[in-house]
């Protein structure tokens, strides 16, 4: 059923399922398909998901009239809320199609991180008001009616639930979009609690305890944790955390294949949405090499960056001094730092001889998890490098790492 509509509305996706079959599974789509037809995956997802919506929370809104069962209303009500979120998700992947202007030079990417925010407030308010109705109901009690018909109902949203959250998965790893997962553990949080209304109301058949009740504040908890993760989901995008490793990993290897690259540091990388990263970077080169020719290089590489990678980067040039003495000394000082602080490394090495001393300046990497502060960290290192030779004196810059 998830193939035949995303083939309807994706000319290629057929073929493209075949290459993932070849590659690395689902993800793969992603590559093959453009950037349109991404939209047109968020807009099926939040089609699908409306209208699949909006039929379960009229069924449930009438059977829980019917049984007056308060998680079954709850419930509908919530499959409302789901709609609407399903609707800003639409507006939301509309938004993000829209190119870069002179407002938004960076494109419009990010909207998509708002989307899934804004479902996240709607899960959490729908969530605090269930619990108010729960707790209510414990107060003035109204005995639940058991229907087979209602029990049908829960169950065929139990299983287009789980439908919904399996289709959600799919386009959200061939979208790579946090606004669709987030939907997904929506839907997970749905799926708990219509369970929840299901064993409420089979319970009043038995019984004349306050299940019901019991169940709405447990479906309500669910709501809310749903939220909650939604929200840690998003925050993160949007205030900003360390690109994937993946990524990492692969631009380092790619930048590193050049010859006469000797290394790479101070690596920044900011993401604007899917397909859009932006990023800067230090490449050291040998200072004996000709300026013009490592010049050359390093345009080479911003394209092959852009071009493999979908990463817009701006590369800085370092010239190291590439002589025996430097090296040695880079190593003794290198060994230094990771006694000191073992996850800490250091770049743009050089050595200033004077008459009565010689500066040793480098840049050191301090991890932001460093029991050191930075003038412990400075007086250490030093200390250290003053046993190798007395003459030696250090001027060290700080820097910290923007990746993991």
């Amino acid at each position: 059923m998830s193939d035949f509509l995303l083939g309807l509305f994706i000319a290629d996706y057929k073929k493209a399922v075949n290459e993932s079959r070849k590659t690395k599974g689902a993800a793969a789509i992603g590559i093959i398909l453009g950037e349109k037809d991404r939209l047109r995956l968020g807009v099926v997802s939040g089609v699908v998901g409306i209208i699949l919506n909006i039929v379960l929370s009229v069924f449930k809104m009438i059977f829980g009239a019917l049984t007056k069962s308060v998680s079954i209303v709850a419930d509908g009500a919530n499959n409302i809320f789901d709609a609407i979120s399903s609707v800003i998700n639409l507006v939301g992947f509309k938004i993000s199609g829209k190119p870069a202007d002179d407002e938004h030079p960076f494109g419009h990417g990010r909207i998509e991180y708002i989307s899934a925010l804004t479902l996240a407030f709607f899960i959490l308010i729908m969530g605090v008001e269930l619990i108010k109705t729960s707790v209510d109901k414990f107060t003035n009690p109204e005995a639940v009616i058991f229907s087979v018909p209602a029990v049908v109902v829960l169950v065929f949203s139990i299983f287009a639930k789980i439908w919904l959250a399996l289709f959600n998965r799919k386009v959200g790893k061939m979208m790579n979009s946090v606004a669709v997962d987030a939907v997904v553990a929506d839907s997970i949080g749905d799926i708990a609690a219509t369970t929840c209304s299901l064993i409420a109301l089979v319970a009043s058949k038995f019984t004349d305890l306050p299940v019901d009740a019991v169940m709405g504040i447990v479906v309500a908890l669910v709501i809310i944790y749903a939220g909650i993760g939604i929200i840690k989901d998003t925050m993160g995008p949007l205030l900003g955390e360390p690109p994937d490793r993946e990524i990492v990993a692969q631009l380092e290897e790619l930048v590193l294949s050049f010859e006469g690259i000797v290394g790479i540091h101070d690596l920044v990388l900011h993401s604007y949405g899917h397909g859009k990263i932006y990023g800067s970077l230090h490449a050291e080169v040998p200072a004996d090499v000709d300026i013009l020719h490592s010049h050359d290089t390093i345009d080479l590489i911003e394209r092959q960056v852009a071009e493999k990678l979908g990463i817009e980067i701006s590369i800085h040039m370092d010239p190291i001094i590439n002589d025996e003495r430097t090296h040695a000394l880079k190593d003794s000082v290198t060994a230094v730092v990771k006694k000191i602080s073992p996850e800490s490394t250091i770049h743009d090495f050089r050595i200033v001889d004077g008459p009565t001393h010689t500066n040793l300046i480098f840049d050191a990497v301090l991890p932001r998890s460093s029991s050191l502060t930075e003038n412990e960290f400075r007086t250490a290192v030093e200390k250290s490098v003053k046993q190798i030779d007395k003459k030696y004196f250090t001027v060290i810059n700080i820097d910290r790492s923007y990746t993991l």
